[in-house]
């Protein structure tokens, strides 16, 4: 029995079977060879022909998010540039656990992706160790990061209005002034990390996402907090509220006055919102390569057309696969020493 596609595949080495226990039937081993030849050609056909159907895009968090926004934005162009549909799939839930489980369990075919983010892909392996169906860093191989969102370090308009006296205000009251943020999430952890190096104790107040913490901001129950840039530089530019400092290395061009976090002195503090797309571990690496391509050159196009620049949204692709999958285990290492730092768990 020969394989057709890889006949050197089909030999077994001897040293294989040493030390098994197993005896099988010469006629079983036969089948076996030939049942592992039928699946590596199989294997290779199907990356040689991808795709030949609709792809599903897992989003976790509900529409109107970022992570949403970035998605339908590359989906008509990833679609065109694939020759298949790629079709949205939002499956809210779980702090975005349910959409990573059910990537993680799909089959690795290149038919189901994550849209992943700093929170679900580098922040809840931590957080949810042990708790998940799934390890979302062995049961998923990344594809390409796509932004890297930044955020402002915001203060309401009650506060004082530098960062310098805004701390000096929070020293002079500890445990009294509040922050919102969604427990767990990059915006929490941030903000304890900021509260340890400016000397500050704050009050955390735990929120559902952007749609109650800038409202906490306005109303002024939240008085110091991180939130991203795209979802703020409007109250921002209107006065309402104060932005003390940006992530990222270098300033935004709607906001030309606000330092980076490094020039008010905080460098190191705080992070980019990140999305990338995700795809089942063991998801051939020609499949991988054909996401990469599509979803950068997908990328590349909205750049140009200024649609990112727009939505605050500056594009950060990855140079390969690997090269997002090395990026990730940065950030699981990096999240995982403020977490500890902190103790900080979900009950």
């Amino acid at each position: 029995m020969i394989c057709k596609r890889q006949p050197k595949a089909c030999a077994v080495p001897a040293t294989a079977l040493r030390g098994s226990s197993l005896i099988l039937h010469p006629s079983s081993f036969v089948w076996m060879i030939v049942a592992a030849c039928i699946a590596m050609s199989s294997a290779i056909a199907t990356a040689a022909e991808y795709p030949t159907r609709p792809i599903r895009m897992l989003i976790p968090f509900a529409p109107g998010g970022a992570t949403d926004i970035i998605a339908r934005m590359i989906e008509p162009k990833m679609s065109r540039s694939l020759g298949q549909q790629m079709v949205i799939d939002n499956r809210a839930g779980a702090a975005g656990n349910i959409a990573v489980e059910l990537t993680a369990q799909a089959q690795p075919d290149g038919y189901t992706l994550l849209m992943g983010n700093i929170s679900t892909n580098s922040i809840n392996p931590i957080l949810f160790a042990g708790r998940m169906k799934v390890n979302a860093v062995k049961d998923l191989a990344g594809v390409t990061q796509l932004v890297a969102i930044p955020n402002f370090l915001l203060g309401n308009p009650k506060m004082p209005a530098t960062l310098k006296e805004a701390i000096e205000y929070a020293k002079a009251r500890p445990g009294q002034l509040n922050f919102g943020a969604p427990l767990g999430s990059y915006s929490h952890l941030d903000m304890l990390a900021f509260q340890a190096r400016a000397g500050i104790r704050m009050v955390h107040i735990p929120t559902k996402g952007a749609g109650e913490t800038l409202p906490n901001l306005l109303r002024g129950d939240s008085h110091i907090q991180i939130s991203n840039v795209a979802s703020n530089i409007g109250p921002v530019r209107a006065g309402q509220i104060r932005a003390y400092a940006v992530t990222g290395d270098k300033r935004i061009t709607d906001a030309p006055d606000v330092p980076t976090m490094a020039e008010a002195g905080f460098p190191g503090i705080g992070s980019d919102n990140w999305n990338g797309i995700f795809s089942p571990a063991r998801t051939p690496k020609p499949v991988l390569a054909r996401l990469h391509a599509a979803a950068t050159a997908a990328m590349k196009e909205l750049d140009g057309e200024g649609l990112l620049a727009k939505r605050q949204v500056p594009m950060r692709l990855s140079t390969s696969p690997a090269d997002f999958d090395a990026y990730v285990m940065s950030e699981l290492k990096r999240w995982d020493k403020i977490i500890r730092d902190n103790n900080v768990k979900i009950d």
